[in-house]
């Protein structure tokens, strides 16, 4: 589902990101439904919602925006592919791009950096996150292609509202 066409289609009812973000994983369109996970520095539980999560949803991981370390790497996006989640949405770093790159994933970033990330085992699962001037909502579902990023509180195979 390419997203320009989706905002052609349902333009009143979508909410679009306004962060900038690289595609880094093998999978250049996805989506799903969004499951959320608030960290800084520490990817912990990310690794522990990348475990937990159902297959063909997307995780939408707020790192602060931090460009200290990264929050995911080769290691934690072959688990995500082994359960068939859909993507990982990253406000913050991935590292081992050129391997993420061969992951069947979606995965979006701000950016890399080769530092890995703490492993304090702090964070907040499953609230509403705000960033890219969108909330990010549990339950509601996300687009993403090389076109951007879009949000619906439906799944948009039937109009939302």
């Amino acid at each position: 589902m390419k997203t320009a066409d989706l905002c052609d289609e349902y333009a009143d009812w979508l909410k679009l990101c306004k962060t900038a973000f690289y595609s880094y994983g093998k999978k250049k369109e996805f989506n799903g439904e969004i499951r959320t996970v608030e960290v800084y520095e520490d990817n912990s539980m990310v690794k522990e919602c990348l475990e937990t999560i159902e297959p063909g949803t997307i995780l939408v991981v707020d790192g602060g925006a931090s460009i200290n370390c990264a929050l995911l790497g080769d290691q934690l996006a072959a688990i995500a592919a082994k359960r068939k989640i859909s993507g990982i949405i990253i406000n913050g770093c991935v590292r081992d791009s050129a391997d993420l790159a061969h992951i069947d994933l979606g995965i979006k970033a701000i950016g890399t950096c080769p530092f890995k990330s703490n492993k304090r085992g702090e964070g907040t699962k499953g609230s509403t996150l705000s960033f890219g001037n969108v909330e990010w909502i549990p339950g509601q579902f996300v687009y993403a292609d090389d076109d951007g990023i879009i949000i619906s509180e439906k799944p948009l195979d039937s109009k939302p509202g």
